[in-house]
């Protein structure tokens, strides 16, 4: 390209550089980084490149194929935003379907209030000495061991209801906060 070409086109895109912004404005396009912009000025070099003054005035065609790409932008910007969202949400529904237990996370809710930093084999030590015989039981197999509460129940030989008696016994002390100071976890 000729340097005479060039400098005409920036003198073109001084004069229309409103256009653009006119035309972000009316798609309502929020261009924080200055993208919709850009895109602009690459459409507004195409039409300057392609323009053929016997099919209409420079300014009409410019509008024309401005407006269309900022709005082709769009709307491939919504796509790839919709898409994430569905694959996220997908991903979140065979996360959270139901049909499995995962005790990494339930023992990961159990424990959320406590420091997870301080969480290690000294901090089970300590809570083994802060707790029944029972609710140990209900610590080690159920959390640690990741077991059902049916298994620990036939372990243990009583019942599901006495297994899940432990476990509310455990979580009501975990949630108390002089336990919590007990434990020295919060330190």
């Amino acid at each position: 390209m000729t340097k005479k070409r060039l400098g005409a086109f920036e003198e073109i895109v001084k004069q229309n550089e409103r256009r653009i912004h006119f035309h972000i404005h009316r798609l309502n396009l929020s261009d924080p980084h200055k993208e919709y912009f850009q895109e602009g000025l690459c459409a507004m070099w195409n039409a300057y490149e392609t323009y053929e003054p016997d099919k209409g005035p420079m300014a009409t065609y410019f509008n024309y194929t401005i407006r269309n790409r900022l709005v082709d932008l769009a709307r491939k910007q919504g796509r790839e935003s919709r898409n994430q969202r569905s694959a996220c949400k997908e991903i979140k529904k065979h996360a959270t379907d139901g049909n499995r237990i995962k005790r990494a996370e339930a023992s990961s809710e159990i424990l959320s209030n406590l420091d997870e930093e301080r969480i290690g084999i000294h901090v089970w030590g300590i809570l083994k000495q802060e707790l029944t015989d029972n609710q140990w039981k209900w610590v080690y197999y159920y959390i640690i061991s990741c077991m059902k509460i049916k298994e620990i129940a036939i372990q243990e030989q009583t019942s599901e209801e006495a297994v899940k008696s432990w476990g509310k016994q455990v979580r009501k002390k975990l949630r108390n906060n002089d336990f919590q100071k007990r434990l020295n976890l919060y330190g």
